[in-house]
């Protein structure tokens, strides 16, 4: 079916729309970064730099502790990053392969954690983590961070399998393959868009999580970006320049997972879709 004219022009003034959304506030973030602090805070703000300094860059790194915050968000981010996808893959092939007895309302309990908000378990997480020893550590935070990625990961790595013909997995079992080598060997490399999306997701849901990391965090030496960048703040003065090279340090390893892993991740959107 051909589109007619006026619904291209439509379709392509709504692209340009919400680019623009999405767009102009990482290009003001990164070109403010370079400017100088006259030109930050003027009245009349400025897209395109009419300055250029990389001294918010220079104090970023040298003059406060973002360096310290930015190891302890990849550590944590990748860590639960892989721990999630180790988790959701058998979680996922189990739920929607094997029977077993209540498999329905466990997957349904499961996707159930999503109908209460984070702040109802804060304080009695804290106290179980506290009694056995993980507040102020990273891995407080990596424990956290898997509970709440797991459900979205397991059900959209079950929609994944569901694409996957199951004639192949017969195949495999009456060759004499084990559920572990199936699930390895036949079933992973099929579903690397699946992966690739699982990954991403609990990266940015980990690198971006603010709640937990302010409470479970105390010492300045664990603290990560999101909770770090709320320490910059100060109570009557904000060097701004300093949060825009921040934010846009804190940028660059999203980038590059994109940029590793990203075509998967495309490709991923629609092939999960399909059944």
């Amino acid at each position: 079916m051909k589109r007619t004219v006026a619904q291209s022009l439509v379709l392509y003034a709504g692209l340009l729309v919400l680019v623009l959304i999405i767009g102009l506030p990482f290009w003001w973030v990164v070109t403010g970064s370079v400017k100088l602090p006259q030109e930050i805070i003027q009245r009349m703000p400025t897209m395109v730099p009419h300055s250029f300094t990389l001294k918010h860059f220079e104090k970023l790194l040298q003059s406060s502790d973002f360096p310290v915050y930015l190891v302890n968000s990849i550590v944590v981010a990748l860590f639960s990053m892989v721990v999630t996808i180790l988790l959701a893959l058998p979680a996922a092939y189990a739920f929607f392969r094997m029977a077993f007895p209540g498999r329905d309302l466990f997957y349904r309990l499961i996707l159930v954690a999503y109908a209460f908000p984070g702040i109802v378990i804060l304080i009695p997480l804290y106290g179980l983590f506290a009694r056995i020893g993980l507040v102020d550590s990273r891995a407080s935070l990596v424990i956290v961070n898997v509970a709440l990625a797991l459900p979205f990961s397991i059900w959209m790595m079950r929609s994944f399998l569901g694409s996957v013909p199951r004639e192949i997995e017969e195949a495999a079992v009456i060759d004499g393959a084990p559920a572990p080598t199936i699930l390895l060997r036949i079933l992973m490399p099929l579903i690397a868009p699946g992966i690739a999306s699982v990954a991403i997701f609990a990266f940015i849901s980990s690198w971006t999580e603010y709640l937990f990391a302010s409470v479970l965090i105390v010492s300045d030496a664990r603290r990560t970006i999101p909770v770090g960048f709320a320490g910059m703040i100060g109570q009557y003065q904000i060097d701004w320049g300093l949060l825009l090279a921040g934010a846009t340090a804190a940028t660059l390893p999203v980038v590059i997972l994109f940029a590793l892993i990203g075509r998967w991740f495309v490709s991923g959107l629609t092939e999960g879709a399909v059944k």
